[in-house]
């Protein structure tokens, strides 16, 4: 390019929030050029040469990292705004928080359901912090093979192992006095969470395969949508580098419990996305919000954005709503199956707590439905869907002792 460097290209295209993801290739590998790189939004950096299997680590990171969801506000300026989109008590809580320890280096672990907007909340704390003119940088600890996430952290050296044609800096190199977001940090392996550690005690690693120290000034954001606690009870997860990590915690709310938010987010997707595909912003059918007020939102903010997007491209109410009955009902003509995986096991645990609490709710109300829709926070035709689900069309006859004489009649 005699015109411009690789680094205008990709200044050009973080001015015109361009979404495309951007792998940099370039003969010169100083650290300054690759921070700048991956500062200005390059998913990856490979210095000439590379072989084929460093080009399809590359590719995968980058499809595996696609650019942040439109879950926030965004201002240009001295202190790069960035604001979530709600007006929940318990989100605008956790923002002050976040605010209050934003400029300090201590470590935040952010935990929530996939798609709350753990990443959006990392960004929010990075914006505000003296790190900010800083890269922040994210890796995915389920997105990639164990073997290999040792070399995305800590990086390696020519020869390290076979294919290591040249060096390569790690992700604690890359983000030098900025940030790392840990996403997912309950699925790395306990061997490489006593290096982690190790890095986080004495701020030094060594590359695979090096010789030399490499000291670091990174300040660790971790995210995860599973309990560490549970995770250290099973051995899965170490108790100290919990301790090490949980220093400040912020726990999002799912958007199911913060139905509040809908509204701006609804109106917030539907101008980004209008203005995306060019088509006439128009509000969204009354039906359908109080279809939405009505949903439970496994996927949360993430399963919205994709709900909205496709009412943007194609504007059919009815096909909207059988989308979120599709999404909401389960087949009353599939037999159930054992499950075969923890998040499997973990939804029938979550299900199964929840009909606990709506059992004991409904009881403490003498079965008035309406009011205990009230008492949990859900419409009246959620509550008498999950009801229908649970196949309790109204008040058992038998229902004695009830919950409260079993756990000894206290509050």
């Amino acid at each position: 390019m005699p015109e411009a460097t690789a680094l205008d290209v990709l200044s050009q295209m973080k001015k015109t929030a361009c979404t495309a993801r951007v792998i940099m290739f370039s003969g010169a590998g100083h650290t300054n050029i690759v921070v700048q790189a991956m500062k200005l939004g390059a998913a990856d950096f490979l210095k000439k040469p590379f072989d084929e299997r460093e080009l399809e680590l590359a590719i995968g990171h980058a499809l595996w990292h696609p650019p942040l969801a439109p879950l926030l506000s965004t201002e240009d300026g001295e202190h790069n705004q960035i604001d979530f989109v709600s007006p929940n008590p318990r989100v605008r809580r956790i923002l002050e928080l976040a605010d209050r320890i934003a400029d300090t280096d201590v470590p935040v672990l952010i935990e929530g359901e996939t798609g709350v907007g753990k990443e959006v909340l990392a960004r929010f704390i990075h914006a505000r912090s003296e790190r900010r003119h800083r890269p922040l940088i994210k890796i995915n600890c389920a997105a990639i093979p164990h073997d290999l996430l040792e070399s995305e952290l800590f990086g390696y050296e020519r020869g390290a192992f076979t294919g290591a044609l040249c060096e390569k800096p790690g992700k604690f190199e890359l983000a030098n006095h900025g940030a790392l977001l840990l996403d997912e940090i309950g699925e790395m392996s306990p061997r490489l969470q006593a290096k982690l550690l190790h890095v986080l005690q004495d701020r030094e690693f060594m590359r695979l395969g090096g010789t030399r120290l490499v000291q670091v000034d990174v300040r660790i954001l971790a995210a995860t949508n599973k309990k560490l606690e549970e995770l250290i009870a099973r051995g899965e997860f170490r108790q100290d580098l919990f301790y090490r990590l949980n220093v400040i915690r912020l726990a999002i709310p799912p958007l199911r419990e913060r139905l509040e938010d809908l509204s701006p987010l609804c109106e917030h997707f539907q101008k980004k996305f209008s203005v995306h595909y060019s088509r006439p912003s128009r509000e969204l059918p009354e039906e359908l919000r109080k279809a939405f007020a009505c949903y439970a939102w496994p996927g949360n903010i993430r399963e919205l954005e994709n709900m909205i997007r496709r009412f943007v491209l194609l504007p059919d109410l009815d096909l909207a709503l059988a989308d979120l009955q599709v999404a909401g009902e389960p087949d009353a003509h599939s037999s159930p199956e054992q499950p075969h995986s923890l998040r499997e096991v973990a939804a029938q645990a979550t299900e199964r707590a929840e009909r606990e609490l709506v059992l004991r709710t409904l009881e403490q109300v003498k079965w008035n439905r309406k009011q205990a829709a009230r008492e949990l926070h859900i419409c009246y035709k959620s509550l008498l869907n999950k009801l229908r689900r649970w196949q309790i069309p109204g008040r058992p006859q038998a229902r004695a002792p009830s919950l409260a004489a079993r756990a000894g009649g206290t509050h």
